[in-house]
This record gives C-alpha cells, structure tokens and sequence, in this order.
C-alpha cells in the first residue's frame, strides 16, 4: 500500500480505488486495533465538510467489495475496524499516528485529615471521567491509577507499568470554604512537565477547576493526536456542596466490587439534598441494579434500576451511568434491543469507562457475539490493567461461550474465589475438556451453594441470560450427564 500515490496493491496487481476511499482503509489499516468512529473519519476523510452519512457508506460498500467483506466489521453504536490482515507492503509515508494514553494518579489529601481523602479522590475521579469522554486519548481507569497512592512513585516506572506516555499528579487542600489544587502534566519518556497549575479558589469553583484542568490537559494532548478538541465544558453537576461531598464519598465505594452497595445511603442523600443532581440519580440507578448480581431471583433491582435511570437521563440524557444501569437491566431482563441502544450509548458517552465496557461485553456473549465480547474486554482491561476481578470473570464466562474451554479455567484459576455462576461454567468447561473427576468435584461446590435445587433450575438461575435458548439447553444436558456420572 503506497499512501503517497493513493494505491492498493494486490494479489493481481493494483486495486481500482477512488481516493476517499482508499484514505478510509489507510486510517482503518493504522489503527487495526481500534474502533475508528465514523466522526472520526469523516473528519480525516472530509476536512472541514459537511457530508452525509450514507457517503460513507457507500465508500464502506465499495471497499466490501474489493475485499474480503469480513475484513471491515461495522461495531454497531461506535464504528468500523479493520479485521483483516495487512495488505503487501507498509504505509510508507508515515508512521502509525499515537493515540495519547494517560494515568492521573490520586491526588494527595494535603488538609491534614484523613477523613478529607474521599475529597481528593473524588477530584481526582472526576477528572478522570472527564478525560474517558475523549475517544482520542486512552485513560487508565481509577481502580489501577490509584495503585500507586501514597508511594514515593517514579513516574516512569509508574507510566512503564501502566503503559501510558502521560501521568497527571496533584493534591487538593480543602479547608472550610476554600480548596487549593495543584496539578501537574508530565510526559513520562521525557520527563518533561508539560503544563503545571495551582487554584485557590471557593469550595463552590471546585466544577470549574475541574473543568478547566480537563480541557487544558485535552488540548496539550491532542497536539499529539492531531485532533481538534471542541470545548466541553460541563454545567455544574450540582449547587449543593453537601451532596456533592456524599457523591463523592459514593463515588469512593462504588468503584470497588465488594463495597457497591455500600454507596447507595450516601448517593440517596445526595439526591435528597438535591433531586435535580443527575449524576447521583445515575450512579444511584447502577448500584440498585447490580444488586440483581447478589440476588438473581429478584428482578425487582432491576425494575427499580430503570426507575432511577429514566429520572437521571430525564435530568441529562447525557449520563452514562444512566444509559449503563438502563442497558444493564434490559439486558438482564432478556429485551436484548433495548439494551443494546443504551450500552452502545454509555459506550459513546464514554469509550474509556472499563465498567461499561465489560458489560457491553457480557451483552455480545449472550447475544452470540463471543469474540466481539473478547474484544471489548480486552480494551476494557487495558484500561484497569490491575484490575482481576469482574474481568476474569467476564472473560471466562465468555471464553466458555466461545468453547474456548482450557482459556476460560485460567480465567477462573486466577479468582480469589470463584462465584456460584461461573462455578456452574468452570463444570461445564472441565466437562468438555474430558476432565470428568474435576467437572464433579466443581458440581459438588455448585449444590452446595444451591441447597434443594435441581440443576435446570441453577442453570435457569444463574446462566440463563442467553438469547439463543439453544446454549442453556446445551449446559443443562452437559451438567445431567455429569449428575449421573456419564
């Protein structure tokens, strides 16, 4: 491929190609990791024009046409990648373009309480989400950057570690009705410091601080992504200090698995303090619906999820934490559609957020799309790579579906302890594999969690969240036959 003369070169010679769309596949072929977003090409393809969106399609077309169709894949809600392998010969004339990727570290708690440190991170958690709203950068998320509070960290063993060029360090000092913020940019194979601020301002002018330290770290990067970043400043989440300050104390709780619930008290304050703060209502509606994890034979969390969420996206349809508790619920409760508009919502909202991503991708597992769902979690843990967790779960329950049987219990192997509905999966995995001894041995783990239960009736429980009714009917078979010893 010879990007200078705009020509295709194939098994038979040069490819018939108009120009567009030959500099769609160019962007496609760079980033062959990526979901290229169709702003994204209509803004590399058609500088400063206004076009229709069936132009692009048209061109999407006639490239399905020359090639392999398979080889360009539509990712429904976000855009196209390229999926094929790369043509004879390189893109000569430049080099791949960088995508910035960035870490912001904790802020340091500088107010001599440690009570004040959910202040902090707070801060520190709202720029991050800001910054995941860019598509251009890759953002590590909380639950990784905040390894490393507290230690006299090397920011380059800290961006080595966490595989990105740029850290953001800084402190917040609260002190009665004033906040002092110090921030600092610093590219981490250079160690230059790129940009440095210090605020001393109101408690109030905490949203603009946060604001404006987001939009001026957007602008120095995407120097580097060659993208022009339109002002997005946000409206104040909310005038009310005090539920702010329970917001952020939920916010604290929430982005840890084992203490989600613990959030809900603190996030139902915020909103009786202020009902009109859309993003308590949001995260308030995702804790109430991932309680549906903890209880699967009560639909009622989810009812009660989509509730909140339609009161939160009534005040911001722009919340994507509303847009995931919604897409959540529909998907637990079988109505597939629905939920797909509302993930492929929180994933536009927020392409860097790892939670929406790995629940978009349990959506693609039990909508047929296993390998589409690897894809989604892989990027959503190279945005938490200190996370295990949710994703090796996620990523065993999928590898199960995917019949990838001996990846999916390395999957499962790496848990701290293994929960009872993929306990169901891990049996279902050594089964197939021949490993029948082990395959009852995990049985046996599963009746004990399930007391009186037949075993349809766990997997109807725990498993049965698949559009395609042929899967569990599969499992069920599979786990009969283990039952008597076949």
């Amino acid at each position: 491929m010879k990007r200078a003369e705009r020509l295709l070169l194939g098994p038979n010679g040069p490819a018939e190609l108009s120009a567009r769309s030959f500099d769609i596949l160019a962007l496609l072929l760079e980033r062959p990791d990526d979901v290229i977003s169709k702003t994204e090409l209509f803004d590399a393809v058609w500088p400063g024009l206004v076009v229709e969106e069936n132009t692009l399609q048209v061109h999407i077309s006639a490239l399905r046409k020359l090639l392999p169709a398979e080889m360009i894949v539509t990712v429904h809600g976000r855009g196209y990648k390229y999926a094929g392998p790369r043509p004879l010969g390189a893109i000569a004339d430049a080099p791949p373009p960088h995508r910035p990727s960035i870490a912001v570290l904790p802020f340091d708690n500088m107010s001599g309480d440690p009570e004040q440190v959910y202040f902090s991170d707070g801060t520190t958690e709202d720029i991050i989400a800001e910054l995941g709203k860019y598509r251009e950068f890759l953002v590590i998320a909380r639950n990784s950057s905040f390894q490393f509070r507290g230690k006299a960290n090397d920011v380059a063993d800290v961006a080595k570690k966490l595989g990105v060029q740029y850290v953001v360090e800084g402190s917040v000092r609260k002190m009665g009705n004033r906040v002092r913020v110090t921030v600092q940019l610093i590219d981490a194979s250079s160690m230059a410091h790129i940009w440095g601020e210090h605020y001393d301002r109101e408690l109030g002018d905490i949203f603009a601080i946060q604001d404006e330290i987001t939009q001026i770290i957007a602008a120095r990067l995407a120097r580097q992504a060659r993208t022009a970043i339109a002002s997005r400043a946000r409206a104040r989440p909310t005038d009310n200090m005090s539920a702010y300050e329970y917001y952020l104390r939920a916010l604290q709780l929430a982005a840890v698995y084992d203490t989600a619930l613990e959030a809900e008290p603190f996030l139902r304050q915020a909103v009786k303090l202020d009902p009109q703060f859309s993003a308590a209502h949001a995260m308030l509606s995702f804790v109430e619906s991932i309680k549906f994890y903890w209880d699967y034979t009560n639909p009622g969390h989810l009812h009660s999820g989509l509730e909140i969420a339609r009161t939160a996206l009534g005040l911001d349809p722009d919340e994507a934490y509303g847009h995931l508790a919604t897409g959540f619920a529909h998907l637990f409760l079988r109505q597939f559609r629905q939920a797909e508009v509302s993930l492929d919502r929180a994933v536009a909202l927020n392409p860097n957020d790892p939670f929406i991503l790995s629940i978009r991708a349990l959506f693609l597992n039990y909508t047929d799309r296993p390998d589409e769902g690897l894809g989604e979690i892989t990027e959503a843990q190279r945005r938490d790579p200190y996370a295990v967790g949710w994703y090796e779960d996620f990523r065993g329950t999928i590898l199960t579906t995917a019949g990838r049987y001996r990846e999916a219990t390395a999957c499962f192997a790496k848990m701290a302890a293994v929960p009872p509905w993929s306990l169901v999966r891990l049996a279902i995995c050594h089964s197939e594999l021949g490993e029948i001894s082990r395959a009852q041995d995990v049985l046996a783990k599963v009746k004990v969690h399930y007391p009186g239960m037949r075993l349809d009736e766990i997997v109807d429980t725990e498993v049965d969240f698949y559009e395609n009714p042929a899967v569990c009917s599969r499992y069920r078979a599979i786990l009969q036959r283990l039952d008597k010893g076949e």
